[in-house]
């Protein structure tokens, strides 16, 4: 493709990643096939290729228009395409430019910016998402049946009145070797602090160290997506500044982290990010790049873990009737797609195959709030899919796809984790 992007409206790193990005693709058409917004309508704006055109218009004439967000704001970053796509393109780091230049050049009403500005701080203020559910916990029975089994199912009430320790920003000392940090994030541990508890009882069940990370805060990931990048890139230093000083000190020990883990398959493709977040900080990059290459996600830590000693289960681990979701942030952000789906096969669980399993849920974080309609559109079709096998539970990786999930039906929807710890043989 002949690319020619005009001065001055990027930074000059900026220009060459987008020229990159840009040059890389060769319009095949191949990621219109896996992309859930395009499937929706045909609409060849809201596929990828279609707004891989409208940026490098963009970017070569320095003008944008509402309908250019419109279409930007409509992709669900579910990253299928890459997954797809033959010639390798990075199509997040050419969208995620041009939604920022899209924000200068077309700005929001303010409507829309109060908005993304207010979803933005529910997550990064500390305390604040967590006092709203601890006061909407006392009122619970007053709600809905479909709300409270979203916000406070059970297991979740539960936990949080039996094990405070979860929801405490608390650190534990971390000085054995292959350590595992475990980071909480924001949402999770006041929605299902029994996620983290479940991965926690199993690597403790297995003898390995796990150290809860005092930074309880958002990874950056929803700031990231809904205008807030200088936010993001905020909260991503923080994390770094957290978790830094105990790196050093485990080397120093000479008793290395084994691992940083985020139980959270959307959080983690974050954190694995950090580097590309950061790209242009020069006092902050190889940190990021050191840490991101400690990051693992749940499957990659307990295939490993396994393979030294794996744990025996209850034969009920074994007896449910289960279906499993893949959240697009596990298969096609971090590329371990069928990894829990193999691990669980391993311990001889049985799962249905699933039609369309590569297509977004429409959860995608924040989009469920700002592209309801859309949203609504990709969860029937999902649950249609998933339900076909007339599950018990419906088991995923992720809390957003967990509570969206949830929100369009009665079948119970938990984490894969929390069924290997509730199926862990006692010792």
């Amino acid at each position: 493709m002949q690319v020619n992007l005009i001065d001055g409206l990027l930074q000059e790193s900026e220009k060459q990643r987008a020229e990159q990005v840009l040059n890389a693709c060769v319009h095949c058409g191949f990621c219109t096939a896996t992309c859930p917004t395009y499937l929706q309508g045909g609409n060849e704006l809201d596929s990828p290729r279609g707004r891989i055109y409208l940026i490098k218009e963009m970017l070569e004439q320095g003008t944008a228009s509402d309908a250019t967000r419109t279409h930007l704001d409509r992709c669900v970053t579910c990253l299928s395409c890459e997954t797809t796509c033959p010639s390798g393109v990075e199509y997040h780091t050419l969208v995620a430019i041009g939604r920022t230049t899209s924000e200068r050049l077309a700005p929001r009403s303010p409507w829309q910016k109060a908005l993304r500005w207010g979803l933005r701080n529910l997550l990064v203020t500390p305390g604040l998402f967590s006092g709203l559910i601890n006061i909407g916990r006392k009122f619970s029975a007053l709600l809905p049946a479909a709300v409270k089994r979203v916000y406070f199912p059970p297991q979740a009430e539960k936990m949080a009145l039996t094990n405070p320790v979860l929801t405490a920003n608390t650190p534990r000392p971390a000085l054995e070797r292959g350590t595992v940090l475990i980071v909480r994030g924001c949402v999770q541990p006041s929605l299902r602090p029994e996620t983290d508890a479940a991965l926690e009882k199993i690597l403790q069940h297995c003898g390995v160290p796990v150290c809860i990370s005092a930074a309880v805060s958002c990874c950056g990931a929803a700031s990231f997506h809904t205008s807030g990048e200088a936010q993001a890139r905020v909260l991503a230093r923080a994390n770094i500044d957290a978790w830094w000083p105990l790196y050093e000190q485990q080397q120093a020990e000479s008793a290395p982290l084994r691992a940083i883990v985020s139980s959270a398959s959307g959080c983690g493709v974050h954190l694995k990010d950090y580097p590309h977040v950061l790209a242009d900080d020069t006092e902050y990059l190889e940190k990021a790049q050191v840490l991101a290459d400690l990051m693992r996600d749940p499957v990659e830590l307990l295939e490993s873990v396994f393979d030294e000693s794996t744990p025996e289960f209850l034969e009920k681990l074994r007896e449910q009737k289960l279906v499993f979701h893949c959240p697009c942030t596990l298969q096609h952000g971090q590329a371990l797609p069928g990894r829990v789906e193999a691990l669980l096969h391993k311990l001889g669980v049985q799962l249905p195959v699933v039609t369309d399993t590569h297509l977004c849920c429409g959860s995608a974080g924040t989009y469920s709030i700002l592209q309801p309609t859309m949203s609504r559109r990709l969860r029937e079709e999902k649950l249609q899919s998933l339900q076909a096998s007339h599950p018990e539970t419906i088991i995923t990786a992720n809390i957003g796809c967990q509570l969206h999930l949830q929100a369009g039906t009665e079948t119970p929807v938990r984490h894969w984790l929390e069924l290997l710890a509730d199926g862990l043989q006692p010792s």
